[in-house]
């Protein structure tokens, strides 16, 4: 079963909560999460592009792959411009029937 972090006490990331945002992915990633919803953000600058980036490889380093879902096309721009955009890809999370 694939877990969802909603980001749902998040609604901006920015330069202003990177670090908790990061420290709270890390903590997601050690419990089980793959798929890190951003339908409540609403506001992203650069910060948030290098907070994904480390939640990648994070989850990397732990053997799981990482979805993110909803990306705000800002964010989106962001990460196209630093050509990060193809590590961010915003898919939905393939769910495995056994």
């Amino acid at each position: 079963m694939v877990q969802t972090n909603k980001l749902e006490n998040i609604d901006t990331l920015t330069v202003h909560n990177a670090k908790a945002a990061l420290v709270q992915g890390f903590d997601a990633i050690k419990a089980g999460q793959t798929v890190f919803d951003f339908g409540s953000v609403k506001v992203a600058d650069s910060s948030a592009v290098a907070v994904l980036l480390a939640w990648q490889r994070a989850a990397r380093t732990a053997g799981v792959v990482l979805s993110y879902v909803n990306l705000p096309d800002s964010l989106k721009s962001l990460a196209a411009l630093y050509g990060v955009d193809a590590f961010l890809v915003d898919t939905p999370a393939k769910l495995h029937h056994h």
